[in-house]
């Protein structure tokens, strides 16, 4: 296993992007909505995050795609917040209103170490990117004592290309999000202004970073992008756009994890069309758009 953060502390430039990423928080720019706050002084934006990261839970976890829990399971750390809010979230008592625990980048470190000692096969970084910089820091604390796993960035891939420069040979496996294909609706239910003209750059560097899915002889991953797409009722996430953009800007080589676990949760169980579950016939159609642009790497769901 090739793990590029060791080279990248030994050098010293980790530890330069820990400084970078620090510095973007004083008038915080670190996702899409650049929202300008002194993070550093406690002030908090959209994302709700301030200085220190604020995780949910740090467990190991199953329920991933198999490359990523394996046997062993997949070293799980929700963080709280997020610069989405969709509508329909399952976890919104995390990422929308707040549910956590403030720790330290030390105590971070720390967390992640305890589950490379419970045997996980990576940690999974779920809804990271308001805490990219209190994340590379926690790195930089666990390497000296002895943290040698590959890094999961679990995103909502609502993230800035420059902004994920700082992550590269730092993260093995990238595992976004592709939501919308279109800008209005994604604004509408996910208050995300400009969610594919953001998205798609940065899952194409993404792919630049780690390049297609790597697999070790055991059928883990040890390197590369898996997208997940949820299918959304009556075509709103507009699933055939978006996998053909995939094929015809990523390859068709790309793995891809199409979800039909859609339910109505939070702000959707009222809403017009969000509040129902997705049809088999729904589904069905992402499929049959999965097989039309000859995407056959990844997972779907019965």
């Amino acid at each position: 296993m090739i793990l590029n953060y060791l080279t990248l502390y030994q050098s010293g430039e980790l530890l330069e992007r820990v400084r970078t990423a620090y510095g973007r928080l004083a008038a915080c720019d670190i996702c899409p909505h650049d929202c300008g706050v002194n993070r550093l002084r406690g002030e908090r934006g959209i994302c709700g995050a301030g200085a220190h990261p604020a995780i949910a839970s740090a467990n190991v976890h199953n329920g991933e795609e198999p490359p990523i829990s394996g046997s062993r399971g997949s070293g799980t750390i929700f963080l709280t917040g997020c610069s989405l809010k969709c509508r329909f979230c399952q976890n919104f008592p995390i990422s929308q209103m707040g549910n956590g625990e403030v720790i330290t980048t030390k105590v971070l470190a720390d967390r992640m170490l305890k589950l490379q000692q419970r045997g996980v096969h990576n940690i999974n970084l779920v809804t990271p990117t308001h805490y990219l910089p209190q994340i590379l820091a926690a790195l930089y604390l666990a390497i000296p004592q002895g943290f040698r796993l590959p890094l999961v960035w679990n995103s909502s891939g609502y993230e800035k290309v420059d902004v994920l420069a700082l992550l590269d040979g730092v993260v093995d496996i990238f595992l976004p999000d592709m939501k919308y294909a279109d800008n209005g609706i994604a604004e509408r239910i996910s208050s995300a202004p400009g969610y594919a003209d953001i998205n798609r750059p940065a899952v194409a560097e993404m792919l630049r970073q780690v390049g297609h899915l790597e697999l070790d002889d055991e059928g883990l991953a040890v390197k590369g992008l898996i997208i997940r797409h949820l299918v959304l009722p009556e075509g709103l996430a507009e699933t055939r756009k978006t996998l053909s953009w995939i094929a015809g800007n990523l390859g068709t080589a790309t793995h891809i994890s199409l979800m039909r676990q859609y339910f109505p949760a939070h702000l959707a169980v009222d809403m017009p069309v969000l509040g129902r579950k997705l049809t088999d016939d729904e589904y069905d159609e992402a499929l049959e758009a999965l097989e039309e642009f000859d995407l056959d790497n990844g997972w779907v769901q019965d």
